[in-house]
């Protein structure tokens, strides 16, 4: 897979818009610090990394060899909170922001995630600590 940060705003976008109660995905490390993140933030509701196991599907042992993510979305009579997710910065182009330049999302009711030198944070902690960075996507 080219891009697993796409693949899993994907993922939470159609499991959101099919009032879905979690999303799974494959595990990395990356994935993991985004999603704890978006609970850390309230976006989500929790997040955990499922061990592989034998699972028995339907009259067949079928045992899985990689961990997995859950996600657990977050609901509020039965409305998301998650309204959006749009990608910024992908592989074919890369979208950095400096210090200066960071800018709230939806008027600070959103969220930007960018990945810094001292690792992942929000839109809101980058410009706190003046750090600049790749700003992968924008959620509301």
């Amino acid at each position: 897979m080219l891009d697993s940060i796409s693949d899993m705003i994907t993922r939470i976008r159609n499991a959101n818009a099919s009032k879905k109660e979690e999303v799974l995905l494959p595990y990395s490390k990356l994935r993991f610090a985004v999603a704890q993140l978006l609970v850390k933030e309230g976006w989500i509701e929790k997040t955990e990394v499922i061990e592989p196991s034998r699972v028995a599907h339907a009259n067949k042992n079928i045992e899985e060899k990689f961990k997995q993510l859950r996600i657990v979305l977050k609901y509020n009579n039965n409305q998301s909170f998650i309204t959006a997710i749009n990608r910024v910065s992908r592989p074919g182009q890369r979208i950095y922001v400096k210090k200066d330049k960071i800018k709230p999302v939806l008027n600070g009711f959103g969220m930007a995630v960018i990945s810094t030198p001292k690792g992942l944070m929000t839109d809101k902690e980058a410009k706190q600590k003046q750090i600049g960075g790749e700003v992968f996507f924008e959620i509301w």
